[in-house]
């Protein structure tokens, strides 16, 4: 069994380290661990301490390195799963990385899991670095990542192992020349196909840093409000049947406030839900108001 893990990287050399003993530690599990690298035009010496650990030459941890021009985290992602070859692949950023028994968890997981059908992947808990948990434990085992967020009120990020065949069929879409645009987006397209399992294992820890993506949503949401846009868009088109209340308010809020960003046109004749077409009309100067004060 071969698993990919995915790191996408820019400046980060510092925190490299932490990844790469975490992926030793767990080497010794009978799993072919595949780390591949996508240094994303990095000025620091990011190169230099990958190829440090290239020399080391530890067993069952084959390290992939490559670059390419500054383009963004998620054109790195998608050049990262196209060059995968491991029957499972997980997304790493180099600042998280792995429990001491992440490797020995995904290998029983997907023993125990080998004869489910219609699944893309298994998903597992994330800690903090004080051994929090970020957001909820599950309360299904089966479930899809948009019911996870909409309708099971879970509030933090989850490790998502893939099964590569099926994830390769996806892409991280970008417009208009933007370069970041949540995962959520694909991982609903793939919501459409098929199902996740969950457990409540932690397998990853995140140190979130100060100039990290998830610290400056403000600042992703401005750099990026056309692909924003079209993920609330296509969000609203979805059956809301048993979605959280706060979880509607929040998506048709966002469709508001990235169609006037972009200056684009509130399409309600796509919106599936009748209730929401009402809210999304009643909400729109108010929204408009509040975007011009958040965004001025």
């Amino acid at each position: 069994m071969k698993i990919s893990v995915l790191t996408p990287t820019y400046n980060r050399e510092k925190f490299l380290e932490k990844l790469y003993r975490s992926l030793i530690k767990n080497s010794n599990y009978g799993i072919e661990i595949e780390w591949l690298i996508m240094d994303d035009g990095s000025t620091d010496k990011t190169e230099q301490k990958i190829k440090s650990f290239i020399q080391e030459q530890k067993s069952h941890i084959e390290i992939k390195y490559f670059k390419q021009k500054n383009q963004g985290k998620m054109v790195a992602i998608n050049n990262l799963v196209e060059k995968a070859t491991g029957e499972y692949m997980i997304d790493c950023d180099s600042d998280d990385y792995f429990s001491d028994e992440a490797f020995k968890i995904m290998s029983e997981k997907i023993k125990e899991t080998a004869n489910e059908k219609n699944i893309y992947g298994l998903c597992f808990l994330k800690h903090s670095t004080n051994g929090e948990n970020i957001g909820n434990n599950f309360t299904k085992q089966r479930t899809t990542l948009f019911d996870l967020h909409y309708k099971e009120n879970d509030q933090g990020e989850k490790a998502i192992l893939f099964i590569s065949k099926i994830r390769k069929q996806y892409k991280h879409k970008l417009e208009n020349g933007e370069r970041f645009i949540t995962e959520a987006r694909l991982y609903y397209e793939m919501d459409d196909d098929n199902e996740m399992l969950c457990f409540n294992f932690p397998i990853m820890i995140c140190e979130y840093q100060e100039n990290g993506y998830t610290k400056n949503l403000n600042k992703q949401f401005k750099e990026n409000p056309v692909g924003y846009y079209y993920y609330f868009y296509e969000i609203l088109k979805r059956d809301f049947k048993g979605t959280l209340w706060n979880k509607r308010m929040y998506a048709i809020k966002h469709y508001i406030l990235f169609s006037i960003l972009t200056n684009k046109k509130i399409e309600l004749k796509d919106v599936k839900n009748i209730f929401n077409r009402v809210l999304i009309v009643l909400l729109y100067l108010p929204g408009k108001i509040k975007t011009n004060m958040r965004f001025k």
